[in-house]
């Protein structure tokens, strides 16, 4: 617990408590909750261990004061208030046919294949990287053509499996432009551990030059 507000400081491409859009940000706050109402189980139950061994037998309220009222009442209500909070969150960054924009990622070992919307408005094919705008949320239709996968960009939101034979939906956001990094999530062969892609966030209606980014990101457009 001393080492806990240090993480505050917590940053970088594949932090989780650096959202750069609103699913992330979303998935963050309810971390901080969580971790909040684990702080306030854990504090209660130390007072009580410190009360046993210090108070005198004669002396307190009647055991079932303790133990339903507190023991019981206070533990239950903070976890239904965290799971309630949860389904709270889940709500609002679960994909819904409102109009958004549709992508594709399809996973393969070792790679990312991604179709999106290119300059034109035609789809664009590309390998390992993603081009999204910034400020506008879409939808990603996560596929799997051998074994299971797990799409994640940190900062941009959760974890989505990809699985054979099944298309999977995740709500994704990005607030600003720049570049973010993704990667598989769920061990999937040897190869694991290099199965990674660039998220480029750019400004509605300013695709980005694919060479200039390819240069920037190494990856092939």
């Amino acid at each position: 617990m001393v080492s806990v507000p240090a993480l505050a400081a917590c940053s970088g491409p594949l932090s989780t408590l650096d959202p750069a859009g609103a699913s992330a940000g979303l998935i963050a706050g309810l971390w901080w909750v969580m971790l909040l109402g684990a702080a306030l189980i854990t504090t209660f139950v130390f007072a009580l261990l410190l009360l046993a061994w210090w108070r005198k037998p004669a002396v307190g309220p009647d055991e079932r004061v303790w133990t339903m009222g507190l023991g019981v009442g206070f533990t239950l209500t903070v976890l239904v208030g965290l799971v309630g909070y949860g389904f709270w969150v889940g709500e609002r960054i679960v994909a819904r046919d409102d109009g958004a924009l549709r992508v594709s990622a399809h996973a393969r070992q070792w790679e990312w294949e991604f179709t999106q919307p290119g300059p034109d408005g035609a789809p664009l094919v590309t390998q390992d990287v993603l081009y999204i705008p910034a400020g506008r949320p879409f939808d990603i239709e996560i596929t799997s053509s051998d074994v299971i996968h797990s799409f994640w960009v940190p900062r941009l939101g959760g974890k989505m499996d990809a699985v054979p034979g099944r298309t999977n939906v995740a709500r994704l956001m990005a607030d600003a432009p720049g570049i973010h990094e993704g990667l598989c999530a769920e061990f999937c062969g040897i190869g694991h551990s290099v199965m990674r892609f660039t998220v480029v966030v750019y400004e509605e209606g300013a695709f980005p030059d694919l060479s200039e980014i390819a240069a920037e990101t190494g990856e092939q457009p």
